[in-house]
């Protein structure tokens, strides 16, 4: 895996053997963050990585300017493997270890981008984007982004607004505002 772009462009890293994350491919990670770039100063986001498995895309985010990043991920092995990440490259990475659902119950905080790459299969995935809004964890005009498979259909959600395929991987795309 590598760093599609921004000042840690090509720097590659190896996720451990035994993890249970899926990580994102690169192929559909760089068309996630063309989207991105597009549409947001990525410097000046306040981002959540909820299900942060590997840490891919909070470097993605790190190496483009983005200086508030908060990284949610359960596994221990997956934690010991962003930090270190982190540490080797300076990158500003908030990482909680907890439960996602937990966090976003009593999360304080209002994000303006939140990308949720949760593993499949997750029983509770198509909860995420309702428990998203109905904590109020998106600011006004915040975007949430959330990678699935096709076995999931989220255009009737009434925050739904777009959704890019990436062969089985899937960027549905909600919108607070």
């Amino acid at each position: 895996m590598r760093i599609i772009s921004g000042k840690n462009k090509g720097y590659r890293f190896s996720p451990p053997r035994k993890t249970p994350a899926r990580p994102t491919t690169d192929i559909a990670k760089e068309g996630l963050f063309n989207i991105l770039q597009n549409s947001f100063d990525l410097a000046d986001m306040k981002f959540l990585d909820i299900f942060g498995g590997t840490g891919s895309i909070s470097y993605e985010m790190a190496s483009r300017g983005c200086t508030d990043i908060t990284l949610v991920e359960l596994d221990r092995g997956n934690i010991n493997f962003i930090k270190k990440i982190s540490a080797e490259l300076n990158f500003p990475i908030n990482i909680l270890k907890m439960d996602v659902f937990k966090f976003l119950k009593t999360c304080p905080h209002q994000y303006d981008l939140v990308f949720a790459g949760p593993p499949y299969p997750l029983k509770t995935l198509n909860t995420i984007p309702d428990v998203v809004f109905d904590n109020k964890i998106l600011a006004p005009n915040g975007w949430m982004v959330l990678e699935h498979n096709p076995n999931h259909d989220f255009t009737k959600h009434p925050f739904y607004h777009s959704q890019r395929n990436y062969g089985s991987t899937i960027f549905a795309f909600f919108k607070n505002g």
